[in-house]
């Protein structure tokens, strides 16, 4: 029995020599494999799966977020401040879009006074600004508390639209030169469908007859469109702010449409109808305020609804306009 015992002491000592250098030459193998993985080109860590991370850009609002997409591809990080549906004039800014903003690499903002707010909310910010409109022929507010001031919507014009297009390829290139060439591909494939919707849309609203040229919105939203289609444009309140729809506003707007024989009527996803029922059912003219027949402009759909992108924006937008105006009286 002790003889037993002790040929299996020894073989187990036997065993434990046998599997020390092993594991040490095994820990000499796995060492030496880390240190040829983990330096490349001069002795710097590989960075072939880490993943590069993407510049962040901000937009604003979610029709600039789409635009600058279109642009960006795949190689840039797109996000807005908005969601979709929000109004913008007079949006507050949360801290989480502030702490957004202070991590941003480039901000892209409307400009012409739309975002009364980002002053306040770019202000700790280091990333480089850009204003979108930047080169657009700007038209001035008639009338209200902002008489005189630029009109802001101008992405509401396809050919202003296209100066868009590119301010974000030249704010692109230089943010991220090593894909310039490819941002500027993108930007003039992009510029070219953006034409092609703007034919579309003039060669449907050329269709109007003279007396049915008149378009009646809440916000006066559509004054670079309707310069571009010459269209004339009549609207409750120049520009979304604290007075909207007011007796006066209402009363001049009936007797404009009374006056021009308007067979419809509009409103914004983003305003309250409200004031423009009471011209509808003072004039007997129609007005649809169903997702599928009012009228976007501040403020793309979500990707279910039925303006996902700024050029469905453009589309939906003619269709309603031209099937509203071609249509008798209710």
């Amino acid at each position: 029995m002790v003889g037993l015992m002790g040929r299996e002491a020894s073989s187990r000592r036997g065993l434990r020599l046998l599997v020390a250098p092993t594991l040490l030459i095994l820990a000499g193998i796995l060492v030496a494999y880390g240190m040829l993985t983990g330096c490349s080109q001069g002795g710097a860590p590989s960075t072939q799966n880490a993943g590069k991370k993407k510049p962040v850009v901000l937009t604003t609002f979610t029709v600039i977020q789409d635009m600058a997409q279109q642009v960006a591809g795949d190689h840039l990080d797109v996000q807005s401040i908005t969601k979709p549906g929000a109004e913008i004039h007079d949006y507050e800014p949360t801290p989480d879009d502030i702490t957004r903003a202070e991590g941003a690499d480039l901000v892209l903002d409307n400009g012409l006074g739309l975002e009364r707010w980002f002053e306040r909310f770019i202000a700790d910010s280091h990333a480089k600004r850009v204003e979108l409109s930047k080169g657009v022929e700007p038209m001035e507010i008639a009338e209200g508390e902002y008489q005189g001031n630029a009109n802001p919507h101008a992405w509401m014009s396809p050919k202003n639209g296209q100066i868009y297009v590119d301010n974000i390829v030249k704010a692109f290139s230089e943010l991220d030169p090593d894909h310039a060439d490819e941002y500027k591909s993108n930007g003039e494939a992009y510029k070219a469908r953006i034409q092609k919707v703007a034919d579309e849309l003039e060669e449907g609203l050329s269709k109007l007859p003279e007396g049915s040229r008149t378009l009646v919105t809440c916000e006066g939203a559509f004054s670079y469109l309707c310069r571009d289609a010459k269209l004339n444009e009549v609207y409750l309140w120049p520009v979304n702010a604290e007075n909207e729809g007011t007796p006066q506003q209402v009363a001049s707007v009936i007797e404009k449409v009374r006056s021009a024989g308007v067979p419809t009527v509009f409103c914004e996803s983003t305003v309250n109808p409200k004031a423009m029922q009471q011209v509808a059912e003072a004039t007997g003219t129609n007005l649809s305020t169903d997702a599928d027949h009012m009228l976007y402009v501040d403020s793309l759909s979500d990707a279910d609804g039925p303006v996902p992108s700024y050029l469905e924006l453009l589309r939906h937008d003619a269709r309603v306009i031209v099937e509203g105006l071609s249509r008798g009286r209710s």
